[in-house]
């Protein structure tokens, strides 16, 4: 089995253990709150991207399929199931392109997670994020989540470039339903399809990250909620 697929089933597994925990300690409805509202921050801090013809598939592909308060379970079951036969299935850019998606997802948990159990039961808004953000004390995590997000919009841009791909795609969507696969199908289709018109990739990339990194960096270095540097969330 190859290194990537060994990724992939361990960021099935490290989510599978979380969303068991999270069962467990009756937070489902509390990390969906924290999500919905991470979503709502990630939109406005980026609203000039969320706004333009342009680059709005691509925002909504990252909100819908790897940063919104979504059940991706359907989608873990089946890749569980048929990740021994995914190379034969997959292009391997695919493949890595999946994988860092699912490791930013479980990495995306487990800190929203951590966030959850600062919060206990302080109502979800700026004031308290800044503060139960930087109790957490995870910045070696939040800054390979944003690395995470990087590399994989990098990473769509060379599945888009693949020859043939989107024929590929269309005429293995029945295959890929009847191969029990068709969530992860899904998942590489929205991508190509929120990907390929961007053009130059990086035109996207760059602000998000650049933004992002500038936002996690100044939460962490301001000296009391006064020099708070997050937006406010309607």
């Amino acid at each position: 089995m190859t290194d990537t697929l060994e990724k992939i089933i361990q960021s099935l597994q490290e989510t599978e253990q979380m969303q068991a925990l999270i069962s467990q300690q009756n937070l489902t409805a509390t990390i969906r709150k924290l999500q919905t509202w991470q979503t709502k921050r990630l939109l406005t801090t980026h609203q000039d991207l969320w706004h333009s013809k342009r680059f709005k598939p691509a925002m909504q592909f990252f909100v819908d399929e790897l940063y919104g308060p979504r059940d991706y379970s359907q989608r873990d079951i089946e890749l569980a199931r048929v990740v021994p036969k995914m190379a034969k299935i997959i292009p391997n850019k695919g493949l890595v392109s999946l994988e860092a998606a699912l490791r930013l997802n479980s990495l995306s948990l487990e800190l929203d997670i951590a966030l959850v159990h600062e919060l206990g039961n302080k109502e979800i808004n700026r004031g308290n994020y800044f503060d139960c953000y930087r109790q957490s004390d995870n910045q070696s995590k939040r800054e390979e989540q944003i690395q995470l997000l990087e590399d994989l919009g990098l990473d769509l841009e060379q599945v888009v470039k693949i020859s043939g791909i989107s024929a590929i795609l269309m005429l293995s969507r029945k295959p890929a339903k009847v191969a029990g696969v068709k969530s992860l199908h899904e998942f590489l289709e929205k991508g190509f399809k929120s990907f390929k018109k961007l053009g130059e990739v990086r035109d996207f990339i760059d602000p998000i990250i650049n933004r992002e990194r500038k936002l996690m960096h100044t939460l962490y270095a301001a000296k009391g909620p006064t020099e708070n540097p997050l937006p406010e969330v309607v």
